[in-house]
């Protein structure tokens, strides 16, 4: 009978947080998802402000052509 392994074979390696999107200024459906985020987050609910994030990243995509 065999010892059985109880270390990683190897180190984890990882990386930095995304970093959160910023709203275009002068642009009103940024800051309406940005006071969306802001509210969740004021509320504890990092699921919404992260959803939040998602629609930023999407908009600022889609709306302003950012990468």
């Amino acid at each position: 009978m065999s010892t059985p392994k109880t270390t990683m074979a190897g180190p984890v390696h990882l990386s930095a947080p995304i970093q959160e999107p910023d709203p275009v200024g002068g642009c009103r459906e940024c800051l309406g998802i940005a006071v969306t985020r802001a509210n969740a987050r004021s509320v504890g609910d990092h699921s919404k402000a992260s959803d939040a994030n998602v629609v930023l990243r999407t908009h600022l995509r889609e709306g302003h052509g950012a990468e």
